[in-house]
């Protein structure tokens, strides 16, 4: 198995770690058929943000298409105003986030069943009872009369009427959902909560059932807006001072010294201050890292598994662009976007390099690294909030499968570290099978290695909140509302 890019899928590029300037936030282009006129020379009306979250929502439940990518898509073609951006990324995220929830609701008042209605119509009766029972700005009424003005316009009456029916018997029946007595907790909270039994059951055999109910609550949360601050260019301060001029509502991270915390911005990367490269977007969890490594000007650094390039420039930057590092990825395209991120930043430091990971212990010299950072390919389970397709991708096995590659990964590099340098091992997983045991077979097998976690600025400003899982520090998602992350320091002694 070949081992160079993150697991999970594409990132969402609303938040994340992420070098792309397009996302979900930014209105573009026209409406599809914009343009065109119907018979009788009137041209059709644009769609609607319902019609559009429609769209995406059964492309990816037939397509497997990711919902990120294919909603940005989406949303530059329509001529939807920035509200009604907002609207429909609020309705394909929540809808696809609350399924269960959803369908289990919708099964008491559909009398042949979810399951056997047309793909478009089970999708609009998602998305409307999403609204019914979570927007509290979008009226109950609005939402129904949209959604049969949208039966009506692809379907027959008869649909229309079912789904009319259908909503109006969900506004009578009061609070929902209700759940039958005698039901255990995890299947409560995976019906509450909208999480694959299996997850509920891993988490809470992990962490007890208490976190485990938390962590599914925090991925029900819309993640927050986070810019990392090069500090290259500019100080925090001064970039914050900027924003709170420009009118925005801006606040310092608590996670990281790096970051700061942006509401109702928009997509930050269209920004004069992310073009002229003073901010990167980047998830507060995921900022930790480079400061874990801690990597000082003139050093000679190796980021294994590095695009979309994030860490690999907030290390340049730490380093005040003096030393070199290099980047790996597996692919060459993404090995661009590290090197683009390095122009936009005015980082020099940074060589790219495209290759297998589990090569790179033989094509380069060994113990010739002051630092190492892996970043190893995983679930992505610490992420699911930006990508909530994750709840319905992912299988017990797929968790089983990465930790073998992890393993293989982990040793392969361990021998191009320098006597006395440093190894960071970081996943944006919850798994301890992926994390915590990783770490401790590590060590196990390479006495030549000691835990330095939690002799970390990082472990003394997170202690008390973040997890000590092993040799390394946990991160979980409702912890500071940041992404599931693992992060373990190691230090080659001989």
């Amino acid at each position: 198995m070949s081992a160079g890019g993150k697991g999970g899928g594409p990132r969402n590029p609303s938040g994340g770690n992420t070098s792309a300037a397009s996302g979900s936030s930014a209105p573009g282009g026209q409406a599809r058929g914009a343009g065109k006129k119907k018979p009788g020379g009137k041209p059709p009306a644009a769609a609607s943000a319902r019609e559009v979250a429609l769209d995406v929502l059964v492309r990816v439940e037939q397509q497997g298409a990711y919902s990120n990518l294919l909603l940005g898509s989406s949303l530059q073609k329509g001529a939807l105003s920035r509200e009604d951006t907002g609207l429909a990324t609020e309705l394909v995220y929540g809808t696809i986030s609350r399924m269960i929830t959803l369908d289990y609701v919708l099964e008491g008042f559909v009398s042949k069943g979810v399951a056997k209605l047309q793909p478009w119509v089970r999708n609009l009766l998602r998305l409307s009872l999403y609204q019914i029972m979570y927007l509290d700005r979008v009226p109950s009424h609005a939402a129904v009369n949209e959604a049969v003005n949208i039966a009506k316009k692809r379907g027959h009456q008869g649909i229309s009427g079912m789904v009319n029916g259908v909503l109006r018997s969900v506004l009578r029946a009061g609070e929902l959902p209700v759940l039958p007595e005698g039901l255990s907790r995890e299947d409560r909270i995976s019906i509450v909560h909208s999480h694959p039994l299996w997850m509920v059951h891993r988490w809470s055999a992990e962490y007890g059932t208490d976190t485990a109910e938390a962590i599914c609550a925090a991925n029900n949360e819309a993640p927050a807006v986070s810019v990392r601050v090069n500090t290259t260019m500019i100080s925090r301060e001064a970039l914050l001072a900027e924003m709170l001029e420009a009118g925005l509502e801006v606040s310092e991270s608590k996670v990281s010294p790096f970051g700061l915390i942006v509401k109702g911005g928009g997509n930050m990367a269209l920004t004069s201050w992310y073009r002229d490269g003073y901010l990167s977007v980047q998830d507060e969890s995921s900022m930790l890292v480079a400061e874990v490594v801690a990597p000082e000007a003139g050093m000679k650094v190796l980021d294994c598994c590095a695009a979309p390039g994030g860490k690999s420039a907030h290390m340049g930057e730490l380093m005040k662009d003096e030393g070199s590092i290099l980047a790996n990825d597996l692919h060459e395209h993404k090995a661009k976007l590290i090197a683009d991120q390095a122009a936009r930043l005015g980082l020099e430091c940074i060589a790219t390099l495209s290759g297998d990971a589990l090569q790179l212990g033989a094509a380069l010299q060994p113990e010739s690294f002051d630092r190492i950072l892996l970043d190893a390919p995983c679930s992505g389970l610490g992420v699911i909030r930006r990508k909530p397709d994750l709840k319905w991708r992912k299988q017990p096995g797929d968790v089983d499968s990465v930790a073998a590659l992890q393993h293989e990964l982990l040793q392969s590099v361990a021998g191009l570290l320098k006597p006395g340098g440093v190894l960071v091992y970081s996943t944006c997983t919850t798994e301890q099978a992926e994390n915590g045991r990783i770490i401790g077979d590590f060590l196990e097998r390479n006495p030549g290695f000691a835990p330095v976690s939690f002799k970390t600025a990082v472990w003394e400003r997170l202690e008390g909140t973040a997890i000590a899982a092993g040799a390394g520090i946990q991160l979980l998602p409702h912890h500071f509302g940041s992404d599931g992350f693992y992060i373990a320091r190691l230090e080659r002694l001989s």
